[in-house]
C-alpha cells in the first residue's frame, strides 16, 4: 500500500459526498441531526456532548483521560467520545452521518477538511465562542497559541477548528556513525549532502526519507522562500525556479546514493535502526516507535531539521477539531467549553506527555511536569524547539484532490525516476484547473 493511500480514500469521499451534500442542502444549518435532538441531554440532566475521534490503543486512554478530567471540572455538561477506528474510517463516517443528518457535536478531522465543510454548510464557524462572551479566549491565550497552529485554523476569516493532535518533521540522527566517521550534527542541507559522499563508499546513506518525500520537499519550497500554493492568493508555485532547485536537490541525493527511500513499509524507521542512513526526516509522532523497536545499544537522538538558503522550516501535520452545525445550542456551548479546556496549557501538556504529539501552547514548556518529561525523554525536545518555525499546508477548496496529485507527482519521481520539471509543470496546471474550476 501506498504511503498516504489513506488520504486518497478521504479525499475521494470527501469530494463525492460532500459534493451530494452540497446539491441536496443537507447541510442546511436549520436542520438538527436527530442524534443532536435526541441526546441533548443525560439521565441527570447534563448536555451531552459527542466526540468522534480517530485515536487508539494509548492515544485512546490519553484522550479518555482527559474528557473524563473536563466531565469532572464542571457539573452541566458531558462529553461522550467515541473511537472510530482510525482517521479513514473518521472521515468516512463523518460523511456517511452528514447524508444522514446524524453528525456528532464535535470531531477530530485533518484542518485541509475546513473548507468542503464550510461550503456544505456542516461545520459551525467559532469565532463567537472563541473570541467573544465570557469564556472568549484573552489577548494573552490567543499570543501563546503557537501562530502555526492558529493560522492552519482560520478559514475565509473565520476560525472554524482548533488545533489538536500535532506532530512536526525532525531530523533523527545515529550518533554511532557521525562518531566513527568524525560527523558533526548538520546545520545546513549541504552538510547532510557532504556527509552522504563522506558514507557512501561504505554503504551507508546519508539520510533517509519516507517513502514519499512531499513534506521535506514543501519544507524546502517554503525556506526558499515559495510556498507551494501561496496562502491567501492561492498561487500556485509548483513550477518557479526555487520549487525545482528543492526537488532536483532531494532527487538527486537519492540518485547519487547519498539518500535512500523507505519501501513497502511507507517509513524509513527500520531502515535507520538498522544503520543504513547517518541521518532519517521524519515525523516527531514517530519517536514513540523509535523508542519501542531500536535496540537499546543503538546510540540515536534527534534535532530540527536543518536549514535550507539560510531559513528553517519545519511542516506541520495532524489534526484539528471542528463543531457541527447540527448541534443543539446548549451542545455548542458545551462543546466549545470542552475545547477551550483541551487548548489549556495544563491538557496540552498533558496531552503531550502522553501521546509524543506536541504541547499546542508556549507556556506548557514552564509547566513543570511537561520540564521533567522533556528530560527524561530528551529525544522529543527536537519536536517542540522546531515549532517556532513550523508552518502548516494552504487549506482549500479542491485541496484532497491536489494533494493526491502532489502524491503522485513525487511517487513517479521516485520510482519512475521522472524529470522534476516536466512532472511539476504538469502539476502546475493541474493544480491551477482545480483552484479554478472550485472558485466557480
Amino acid at each position: 500500500m501506498k504511503k498516504h493511500t489513506w488520504l486518497k480514500v478521504m479525499a475521494s469521499t470527501v469530494t463525492v459526498v460532500l459534493a451530494a451534500l452540497v446539491m441536496a442542502g443537507c447541510g442546511n444549518s436549520n436542520s438538527s441531526s436527530s442524534s443532536s435532538k435526541g441526546s441533548s441531554t443525560t439521565d441527570n440532566k447534563k448536555v451531552e456532548i459527542t466526540f468522534w475521534h480517530g485515536m487508539n490503543g494509548p492515544y485512546q486512554k490519553a484522550i479518555n483521560s482527559i474528557i473524563a478530567d473536563f466531565n469532572k471540572s464542571q457539573s452541566k455538561y458531558v462529553v461522550k467520545g467515541t473511537a472510530q477506528g482510525n482517521y479513514t474510517a473518521l472521515q468516512q463516517k463523518i460523511m456517511a452521518a452528514a447524508k444522514s443528518r446524524n453528525l456528532p457535536t464535535i470531531s477530530q478531522t485533518t484542518y485541509t477538511t475546513v473548507p468542503d465543510y464550510s461550503k456544505s454548510n456542516l461545520i459551525e464557524p467559532l469565532d463567537n465562542y472563541m473570541l467573544q462572551g465570557s469564556d472568549k479566549l484573552s489577548s494573552s491565550d490567543l499570543k501563546d497559541i503557537y501562530p502555526a497552529f492558529l493560522k492552519s485554523s482560520k478559514y475565509e476569516g473565520k476560525y472554524y477548528s482548533i488545533p489538536f493532535s500535532k506532530s512536526t518533521r525532525i531530523l533523527y540522527y545515529n550518533q554511532a556513525i557521525l562518531d566513527k566517521y568524525g560527523i558533526a550534527k548538520p546545520k545546513t542541507w549541504d552538510d547532510i549532502v557532504a556527509a552522504g559522499n563522506k558514507l557512501k563508499a561504505d554503504g551507508i546513506y546519508g539520510m533517509g526519507f519516507d517513502r514519499s518525500w512531499d513534506m521535506e520537499f514543501e519544507g524546502l519550497a517554503r525556506q526558499a522562500g515559495n510556498p507551494l500554493i501561496a496562502p491567501g492568493t492561492l498561487k500556485v508555485n509548483l513550477d518557479t525556479a526555487d520549487t525545482l532547485e528543492a526537488a532536483n536537490l532531494i532527487q538527486n541525493m537519492v540518485k547519487n546514493k547519498i539518500a535512500k527511500t523507505a519501501g513497502a513499509d511507507n517509513y524509513f524507521t527500520q531502515g535507520f535502526i538498522q544503520g543504513k542512513a547517518a541521518f532519517y526526516a521524519g515525523s516527531s509522532a514517530g519517536v514513540t516507535q523509535m523508542v519501542a523497536q531500536a535496540p537499546k545499544t543503538l546510540k540515536w537522538g534527534t534535532m530540527p531539521l536543518p536549514s535550507y538558503k539560510g531559513k528553517k522550516a519545519t511542516e506541520i501535520a495532524g489534526n484539528d477539531i471542528v463543531m457541527f452545525k447540527s448541534a443543539s445550542a446548549d451542545q455548542k456551548k458545551g462543546a466549545w467549553q470542552f475545547m477551550k479546556f483541551l487548548l489549556s496549557s495544563k491538557e496540552t501538556a498533558k496531552w503531550a506527555m502522553a501521546t509524543g504529539y506536541v504541547p499546542l501552547r508556549k507556556s506548557a514548556m514552564d509547566d513543570t511536569d511537561f520540564k521533567q518529561y522533556l528530560k527524561d525523554k530528551p529525544y522529543n525536545q527536537a519536536a517542540v524547539d522546531s515549532l517556532d518555525d513550523g508552518f502548516q499546508s494552504t487549506a482549500f477548496l479542491g485541496f484532497s484532490e491536489y494533494r493526491n496529485d502532489l502524491l503522485e507527482a513525487v511517487d513517479q519521481m521516485i520510482t519512475k525516476n521522472a524529470d522534476p520539471k516536466a512532472t511539476l509543470t504538469k502539476l502546475q496546471a493541474t493544480t491551477e484547473n482545480i483552484i479554478k474550476t472550485n472558485k466557480q
